[in-house]
């Protein structure tokens, strides 16, 4: 007996011959799939390995978009329409001349989202585009004919928990509510992006590849692309090599592409941070096929929030050894502005904006921060983020602490600098110490630090001074 074989096809990305891949239609279930053996509820996830290895196809171009003023908005209280243009530059500046951060996406629900969306385009500003975020509903839909929008997207949910469990629908129902909406945004020459939300709860081949071929289907004969948002609402994907669907971040994003039909181009990574992975998995996704990766400004969004944009620009030029054009001293005015004029309070060790990230409370950490900042310091942080190094006094800063804390904060250079034999050096360390001998649980502050050297060093705190070098509140 001769078995039908698949024909054979050069793949344009290995430039081999690889058998045509299989078909998968959508599978109409008349009970939802949980998959209650890796999610039980009462426990916690599981993750399920069945060692399958898939191949990593970076795309020759990847990017960032940003949600900050829709699930950003989700996660505190609404931004001002002027703080929402305010922002709207911060992310246009950091995105640098070649947009890095390529899109943003608005609510348009209430008068001041629409006044927002009017200020910021009113900006004429190439990147970030400016884009919208509808349900699939006739009624949002409407919504969109106020505004000259060019992409929309549109909430697809893939999961049978949200289909079955949220919108009482079969996956047909779903599936053909879904195409309806689509099909009304190419009408009206709008490019629709369609979010597959908790697709890491999904049944990949039984819903999520049919309704991406359908989708490639209708953006082929209407000859305009469609985005697909990879949603992982609940942050559940997983990295580790050989994990199975649907918690495999490379696993959907290879599915998506040799399955799905999905060009890189039109692939989104959407990712939330409940187990702390929202940023190893949006690196994964760019590096397995997926051009874009969603996040929102300091990571914040619903619950434990999104993928910070201020992380994947870090991301990016880790991975691929270029900025891109992005301006990374702008992360810092973006903490600025939170702290500011928004008065967020940004956790303390927070990479890259906490007041933390580059303190050091250690005296030996602050010995060799003394010697070489290299030792101790990640990058020039000064130079990139326009944040020096600093020190911060405890009992365990030591002589060498309070050293370099001196010399820090009055960028004392080279001769300048005072060294850890200095009696006034040595005086300040036994202040510090019976401070907290006496019962002291709180750090030492900068004012105090300040009189200290006022009366110790006066000539460097008249110089700094007189030449305006000090500044006296940070």
């Amino acid at each position: 007996m001769v078995l039908n074989q698949n024909p054979l096809k050069k793949n344009s990305k290995t430039n081999r011959l690889h058998s045509v891949v299989d078909e998968y239609n959508l599978l109409d279930v008349s009970s939802p799939k949980l998959y209650k053996n890796i999610f039980p509820y009462s426990e916690i996830p599981t993750v399920p390995f069945n060692d399958r290895i898939v191949p990593m196809h970076t795309p020759s171009e990847v990017w960032i978009t940003d949600t900050s003023f829709r699930d950003g908005q989700q996660a505190r209280a609404p931004y001002s329409v002027d703080q929402i243009v305010s922002l709207y530059k911060l992310l246009n500046k950091l995105g640098g001349p070649n947009g890095m951060i390529r899109q943003t996406e608005f609510f348009l629900y209430t008068e001041k989202d629409q006044k927002a969306v009017t200020a910021c385009k009113e900006l004429d500003f190439k990147f970030p585009e400016i884009t919208a975020w509808i349900r699939a509903s006739n009624n949002d839909v409407e919504l969109l004919k106020k505004f000259d929008i060019a992409e929309a997207g549109v909430l697809t949910s893939v999961s049978d928990y949200h289909i079955f469990k949220k919108m009482k629908l079969t996956r047909k129902q779903a599936f053909d509510q879904y195409c309806g909406i689509v099909k009304e945004l190419l009408s009206m020459g709008i490019r629709p992006r369609c979010h597959f939300e908790d697709i890491t709860r999904a049944d990949i081949y039984g819903f999520v590849i049919p309704f991406a071929k359908e989708l490639m289907d209708l953006s082929k004969e209407a000859n305009v692309p469609i985005k697909i948002r990879i949603c992982d609402t609940l942050g559940l994907g997983v990295t580790y090599p050989g994990t199975s669907l649907p918690r495999s971040v490379q696993g959907i994003i290879y599915a998506l592409g040799e399955f799905g039909n999905v060009p890189s181009e039109c692939m989104e990574w959407h990712g939330h941070n409940d187990f702390y992975k929202s940023v190893i998995n949006a690196g994964t996704a760019w590096l397995y096929g997926c051009a874009a990766v969603n996040c929102s400004l300091l990571g914040i969004g619903e619950r434990t929030g999104n993928t910070p944009v201020e992380a994947m620009a870090f991301e990016f030029a880790q991975l691929f050894g270029t900025t891109g054009g992005m301006d990374f001293s702008v992360i810092t005015e973006i903490k600025n502005y939170f702290e500011n004029e928004l008065h967020e309070q940004i956790p303390t060790n927070l990479p890259f904006v906490g007041k933390d990230f580059n303190t050091t409370r250690a005296g030996i950490h602050a010995d060799g921060l003394m010697k070489d900042e290299e030792i101790y310091n990640i990058f020039d942080t000064n130079a990139i983020l326009n944040r020096p190094f600093e020190v911060a006094i405890t009992d365990k800063s030591g002589i060498a602490g309070i050293c370099a804390w001196i010399n820090v904060y009055f960028n004392l250079k080279d001769q300048e600098k005072i060294s850890k034999d200095d009696p006034g050096v040595k005086k300040i360390n036994e202040w510090v110490k019976k401070e907290y001998d006496l019962g002291r649980i709180t750090i030492i502050s900068d004012s105090e630090m300040i009189e200290k050297v006022k009366e110790l060093f006066p000539d460097i705190y008249n110089k700094k001074i007189n030449i305006g070098q000090y500044l006296f509140v940070k």
